[in-house]
């Protein structure tokens, strides 16, 4: 028995493309492709006149108009509770970090095989993230000096559980997946992770891995 479908947006200017991750994606028995856009205003238009979001937004960078970059901030902003999965043919460095840090969950790159979007879209909806190993690498590259501001924090105010539970987001566990390990609520860990975001500055789950690899409190 199928429960609540996956709702998925798809925002790419390359028609040929993006019907084809359409066709991909409706083969899926949990997931349901509700609008498709052609560039980043047609996408805005739609989340701010449509009562019914989705819960991941697969989001090309290069569009014309408003580019995913732009996009994924203003929906950062204004629809925290969307997930975005970056979606680009540039694995590069710069891409990977800049959409980051503007509030993606995930960055996959176009010649992805479909096993490994299903893959990043289930994660993502479990976890809240997905970094595959060649984004972590990049991630532990970054200089921490010019990304978060919230580097000044001292790792000492950080609680022993609190850690803990830090340690096993970085390491992609499931709210559920962190309860078991250590023997208290999902409830529990709700809060310790809401705890961590206003401690290190973070706005999201990315940011706290972003925060923990860069202050070495995890090594990737």
């Amino acid at each position: 028995m199928i429960g609540k479908k996956i709702k998925i947006v798809l925002a790419d200017d390359e028609e040929l493309f993006r019907k084809g991750i359409y066709f991909l994606l409706q083969r899926e028995p949990n997931i349901e492709v509700i609008f498709e856009a052609a560039n980043g205003n047609q996408l805005m238009d739609f989340l701010k006149n449509n009562s019914k979001h989705p819960d991941i937004i697969l989001m090309d960078l290069k569009m014309p108009l408003l580019n995913g970059v732009e996009a994924t901030k203003l929906i950062a902003q204004q629809f925290p509770e969307i997930k975005i999965i970056a979606l680009t043919s540039y694995n590069t460095k710069s891409f990977i970090v800049n959409m980051i840090e503007v509030g993606a969950s995930s960055f996959l790159v176009k010649n992805s095989t479909p096993q490994e979007m299903i893959l990043t879209i289930n994660e993502v909806i479990n976890k809240g993230f997905y970094y595959n190993e060649s984004v972590m690498k990049v991630l532990t590259e970054v200089n921490s000096s010019s990304s978060q501001k919230s580097i000044l924090f001292k790792q000492e105010e950080l609680t022993t559980r609190e850690r803990e539970v830090l340690e096993l987001i970085c390491s992609q566990h499931s709210t559920a997946e962190i309860a078991e390990r250590l023997f208290i609520s999902p409830r529990t860990v709700e809060t310790h992770r809401t705890t961590l975001l206003i401690k290190t500055g973070s706005q999201n789950i990315a940011g706290l891995v972003v925060y923990a690899i860069q202050n070495k409190i995890v090594i990737i």
